[in-house]
């Protein structure tokens, strides 16, 4: 999953950035508002957490202009502002959720996982598809309910499958959501790494479509 985080105070943008790398996010940080305004048209995340004090362009205007054509990621405001009119003008521009400062940082990362599942349709922290088992809390993978022992890299890729449960992911999506740098993305690097979970999966449970991706079949309950 990547997150990006736009906050210009810098201690606090590189402490959100290692609470979500250290729970298994790739994070990329910006720290004012133009910058952030053009990466969300050009980049695509799966949440964004967006401070409202910004400089060069405020947050509102940022989501406001996310919004206005059709950048429906999930955003978490940030803001050190207490009135209920600037928690109100958030969730107004767009916002999913709201946090003010200071917070405590396992509050951001439980309010992060709630957005992803529900952006993509699940309710409980515990993420099933076929037979394997995402515990999102814990940041683990159950396989027909027994722990996988898995590298950050490959919880990742898990993870990003299991959330699209059933849905065909090309490598070049899975390379931009599961990948922290440039240099790490290839389609032979992306390849071991889905030949290394195969053999630690065994058989019929991450499955290739030619030439479109990778998936994970739900059970088929009706067999």
């Amino acid at each position: 999953m990547r997150i990006l985080v736009v906050e210009d105070e810098l201690p606090i943008c590189e402490d959100i950035a290692q609470a979500l790398r250290h729970a298994g996010y790739v994070v990329d940080c910006l720290h004012d508002g133009e910058e952030a305004d053009f990466r969300g048209f050009s980049e695509d995340y799966d949440a964004v957490v967006l401070d409202l004090g910004l400089p060069k362009l405020d947050g509102l205007s940022v989501l406001r202009n996310w919004r206005r054509e059709g950048r429906n990621f999930p955003v978490l405001i940030l803001t050190a502002r207490g009135s209920w009119q600037d928690k109100v003008a958030g969730m107004d521009a767009g916002a999913d959720d709201y946090l003010a400062k200071p917070f405590e940082m396992e509050e951001l990362l439980a309010r992060i996982r709630a957005l992803i599942r529900r952006s993509l349709g699940h309710a409980d922290s515990m993420i099933s598809c076929g037979r394997l088992q995402v515990d999102t809390k814990a940041a683990r993978v159950l396989l027909d309910a027994r722990p996988l022992e898995l590298s950050p890299l490959e919880y990742r890729l898990l993870n990003y499958l299991v959330h699209r449960c059933g849905e065909v992911v090309s490598r070049t999506e899975l390379m931009e959501h599961i990948y922290d740098g440039e240099a790490e993305r290839s389609i032979n690097a992306l390849d071991v790494l889905v030949a290394r979970l195969r053999r630690k999966l065994g058989a019929e449970v991450l499955h290739t479509r030619r030439g479109q991706g990778y998936f994970i079949e739900p059970l088929n309950e009706g067999a």
